[in-house]
């Protein structure tokens, strides 16, 4: 790996209990619980986790800010969306917890689906909503780093507006999408393009019409770079983490995907891409499994890399080999495999 590897792991932020087959604990979103996996993801190697969220979650920034608060190193990758959010107010909350924590946050700008008339937003065509999006990121990045900014744009306006505290080294924006108008965003504002489980080939197709779309576009911010996330049951032998793969996918087909399920209506691009590689095959480039998806796994559930310690960390430096240098990482129960992989898998990767 060319650049140092960035490795994430994940914290849950739901509601209800069980997610992706976690111990359906009914203290699973305490304090003391997501306190615990934040500290133990400090303990074992990993920078930090993605907090997912949404309408039926509880409040990505709140927990964001509870757990940094508890923990000395974990920097949070806060899930926030325009809408949710307007510019201003997240730029100046993001600004004061990321000087409180001495620069450990990050923020993965969303624009796919979510309950918006629940909380007063409403958004138009996909053209309409990733330009609002791109709108968005742009805006706070000039509150950042410039002062007075006045903005009359199609989405957003504000007039002489400074964001304090002022930061010398802003958050940095993660993104993900495949449509078209997503890697447009992507390509012009994003830090890190951010891709589930596809095979390789794919990934490499994507992350080369990036790079020509960011030369194209007159991307004027640093280069962008690219993440993975996707699960990854690892288990001691290769045949121990496919049989354990295999059972549960049996159970998810005897659950009709209970608790693994987040697919909305119509599917997005990057979910439906997943959703097709069953097509060519339950086993893709050694270690890509593909049958969660057909029996109710979505988004990063959707595909699993599934081996030993070794080939798992084969399959992450393939990876890497083609350009990715983050990668947010994870399986249930959550808190034992933030120690599992964090003493197998990630010290083969540092």
């Amino acid at each position: 790996m060319t650049k140092p590897a960035d490795f994430l792991w994940y914290i849950p932020n739901e509601a209800r209990a069980g997610h992706r087959g976690d111990t359906a604990d009914p203290d699973h979103n305490s304090l003391a619980t997501l306190t615990a996996q934040a500290r133990a993801i400090e303990t074992h190697g990993w920078s930090g986790a993605l907090i997912g969220t949404g309408w039926d979650r509880p409040d990505s920034f709140t927990l964001a800010t509870a757990l940094t608060a508890q923990t000395t190193t974990f920097a949070p990758l806060i899930a926030v969306r325009p809408g949710y959010w307007r510019p201003a107010q997240l730029a100046a909350t993001a600004a004061t917890l990321h000087h409180l924590s001495g620069g450990r946050v990050r923020l993965n700008v969303v624009s796919g689906q979510d309950d918006l008339a629940a909380y007063g937003d409403a958004e138009g065509d996909q053209a309409q909503r990733y330009a609002r999006t791109r709108e968005f990121m742009r805006l706070i990045r000039r509150l950042w780093t410039e002062e007075n900014v006045t903005h009359e744009g199609a989405h957003f306006r504000l007039r002489r507006s400074t964001v304090v505290p002022r930061i010398s080294h802003p958050p940095r924006l993660y993104f993900g999408g495949a449509s078209p108008a997503a890697e447009a965003v992507a390509a012009t504002q994003a830090d890190v393009q951010l891709f589930w489980g596809e095979p390789l080939a794919d990934i490499a197709e994507r992350i080369a019409r990036l790079k020509t779309l960011s030369a194209s576009l007159d991307r004027d911010v640093p280069p962008l770079e690219f993440g993975l996330r996707i699960t990854t049951l690892v288990r001691d032998t290769r045949e121990e983490a496919w049989r354990d793969a295999q059972a549960r996918v049996t159970r998810m087909a005897q659950s009709h995907g209970a608790g693994w399920t987040g697919l909305g209506s119509p599917l997005a691009v990057g979910q439906k891409r997943l959703l097709d590689l069953v097509e060519r095959g339950e086993v893709l480039d050694d270690h890509v499994y593909t049958a969660p998806g057909r029996y109710g796994g979505g988004g990063a559930g959707t595909t699993w890399l599934v081996g030993s310690a070794s080939e798992v960390a084969a399959s992450l430096r393939n990876y890497a080999a083609l350009g990715i240098t983050h990668f947010i990482l994870s399986d249930t129960p959550y808190l034992t495999e933030i120690a599992r992989q964090g003493q197998q898998l990630v010290p083969l990767l540092r």
